[in-house]
């Protein structure tokens, strides 16, 4: 069975994010099998465009197993032998992550992560998927992600719906302003309760994200001058690698994490000591859907909350680099903080104040 909301899902997928176009293959990436149905009317929707899907189904226990189990060599082969060629084929990629549990992964160790990152998540996906294909990346809805967003399911099914079928259009005029006002600004500041850190963007390129590559989408990024982040900063509730943090606190001296408070410091100290790059930062972003109000331990959601911003750590993007390089990226997202551009203030806590911007507050988005 096909529900309505996925095939129209499936439409804006398809015609938006990724404008597959006949002839193109697309890899359509299910894991955990509670999303079949969206990839049911992709497979049906892609073959109408006469399309070639390729299908990649994954069991998100499976998937901890080989984490837990393996090493270096194991993720180099199965990057070179099987998803590496692949992917290099694939004009377009959807990623639909349908897995119900989000401490399934919560038990693999840090060098375990490490090799994953290293040989096989970075070549397939940072390097080769997310440079040289067009790709959405989604979560699916369920009654444990409803759990997590302390939603009844039925409730979180409509606001789930709500927010990726949202009018992507018309953000996409709004963040204009913000992108012009962006290219011209040095110095960002965020000042609020935990938080009061500064950083130069000067010269850095923005992006603005309006449903072409997350879904729900909603941001504006670049990344910050690599030696310049100063200051502190308090982030809202965060799972990464499995391991929950109900808040993360980081002191920062030119560009460096030099000391840090968290929920789970023995976590936190692992992350930071993936390599030199996971204690600088590769990101910063402003999070803009309108529908999304509050944080739900999912990133592809708690990154796009409006009136926040995340100051990413590790791996910065290609399209908006800074020179950092690391196994980790890990979108740490801040909500509420004054922002200031060049000592100007131009959102008093969630809400623009800025002439110019006030057509990104939730008001005139939704209206």
């Amino acid at each position: 069975m096909i529900s309505p909301e996925d095939r129209k899902l499936a439409e804006q997928l398809l015609n938006h994010s990724v404008q597959l176009q006949k002839g193109e293959n697309v890899m359509l990436q299910l894991i955990g099998l509670n999303g079949i149905g969206l990839i049911r009317a992709l497979v049906e929707a892609v073959r109408k465009r006469e399309a070639n899907p390729f299908i990649k189904i994954e069991d998100p226990e499976i998937n901890r197993i080989l984490l837990e189990n393996g090493d270096e060599s194991f993720w180099s082969r199965q990057a070179d032998t099987d998803q590496l060629p692949l992917m290099k084929l694939m004009d377009a990629f959807i990623g639909i992550r349908a897995a119900e549990n989000i401490y399934e992964n919560s038990g693999v160790s840090k060098a375990q992560n490490k090799a994953y990152s290293q040989k096989f998540l970075n070549p397939v996906h940072f390097e080769e998927r997310v440079n040289n294909t067009k790709w959405a990346v989604l979560r699916y809805p369920s009654a444990a992600f409803a759990m997590n967003a302390k939603m009844p399911t039925e409730t979180f099914r409509k606001f789930y719906y709500d927010a990726c079928l949202f009018d992507y259009n018309k953000l996409e005029e709004a963040m204009k302003p913000l992108e012009k006002l962006l290219r011209k600004t040095d110095i960002i500041e965020l000042k609020g309760e935990g938080t009061d850190i500064r950083f130069s963007v000067k010269g850095q390129n923005w992006i603005p994200c309006y449903g072409r590559r997350n879904i729900p989408d909603g941001e504006l990024f670049s990344s910050p001058v690599i030696d310049s982040v100063n200051g502190h900063i308090t982030y809202a509730p965060s799972v990464y690698q499995g391991k929950p943090f109900e808040f993360v606190k980081l002191i920062v001296k030119d560009g460096v994490v030099t000391d840090f408070d968290s929920s789970n410091n023995s976590a936190l100290e692992e992350i930071l000591e993936t390599d030199d790059g996971a204690r600088r930062f590769g990101e910063f972003s402003f999070g803009l859907n309108p529908i999304i109000k509050e944080p739900m331990y999912d990133i592809l959601f708690d990154e796009k909350i409006y009136g926040s911003n995340h100051l990413t750590l590790g791996k910065d993007y290609e399209i908006a680099p800074n020179g950092n390089s690391s196994n980790i990226h890990w979108d740490l997202v801040c909500i509420g903080a004054d922002v200031y551009f060049d000592g100007e203030l131009v959102r008093k806590g969630r809400e623009f104040v800025k002439d110019e911007l006030k057509g990104l507050n939730p008001r005139n988005l939704k209206d």
